[in-house]
């Protein structure tokens, strides 16, 4: 019961990176996945992760859109129903940091950061629960710095913040549907999105909070995602903090 073979899943901001890996990794254990993407900079990208999990022998259909219109995420999960015949593993892997002084961040800045990691995540959970079907799971990606006290990600944590609780109603009121929903924190990960916004001294910092002296890497992830989605199908509700000891709470 608890495994992805044969099951549907549609992952968000499945083209590269995490997601991309989220993507190999279950083709691998079966799935077929809808590799979601959001615009044409990264086409090539899920281009070639939906090659791959056709290579892994799954089957594989991308879809993109701008997950802070919620006629896209529809639009998301119903190609998955259309080509699949049903949703039963939902991952959103989607997300933007800014790092910059509350005094400095604009209005603009302020709308986009809670449209992409909140309203987005707030919405594909919506779909998600409408959609999905019985015994299925919902994860989301949050982040490590809800549980740390820092400077400069404001709107970033601040954006994720959210989710937290968006899970915990979620997981109630999915639950009679056997439907599990968790969200992972990981810790500064060890990607092209974390760089920009680090200088080398602060990176260092960053690396030196884990064990190891290492960022999380998006290898050390995918298990925990793949874990939730089979034989962690009791977990619900929660915020998994899977940083190296990055921090805790």
């Amino acid at each position: 019961m608890h495994t992805l073979k044969d099951k549907t899943a549609v992952v968000a901001g499945g083209a590269k990176n995490l997601g991309g890996l989220i993507s190999r990794s279950f083709a691998e254990a079966g799935a077929k996945v809808v590799v979601h993407y959001h615009g044409t900079g990264t086409r090539e990208a899920a281009e070639e992760t939906a090659d791959a999990v056709r290579a892994a022998g799954g089957s594989a259909v991308t879809v993109q859109g701008d997950l802070t219109r919620v006629a896209e995420i529809r639009r998301l999960f119903d190609t998955a129903v259309d080509e699949f015949g049903g949703v039963d593993v939902a991952v959103n892997t989607t997300g933007m940091v800014l790092r910059k002084p509350i005094v400095d961040t604009t209005e603009d800045e302020y709308d986009t950061m809670f449209a992409v990691n909140a309203k987005a995540a707030y919405f594909f959970l919506q779909e998600a629960g409408r959609r999905l079907n019985d015994n299925g799971s919902i994860i989301s990606l949050g982040t490590s710095l809800l549980a740390a006290y820092t400077d400069g990600y404001s709107t970033y944590a601040g954006g994720k913040a959210p989710l937290e609780h968006f899970t915990r109603a979620a997981s109630k009121e999915f639950a009679g549907r056997g439907i599990s929903v968790n969200t992972i924190a990981p810790g500064p990960m060890d990607t092209p999105f974390f760089y920009p916004q680090e200088t080398p001294e602060r990176v260092e910092f960053h690396r030196s909070q884990a064990m190891g002296n290492q960022l999380t890497h998006i290898e050390d992830i995918v298990p925990i995602v793949r874990f939730l989605a089979t034989e962690g199908w009791w977990i619900t509700g929660q915020t998994l903090f899977a940083n190296g000891g990055y921090t805790t709470r």
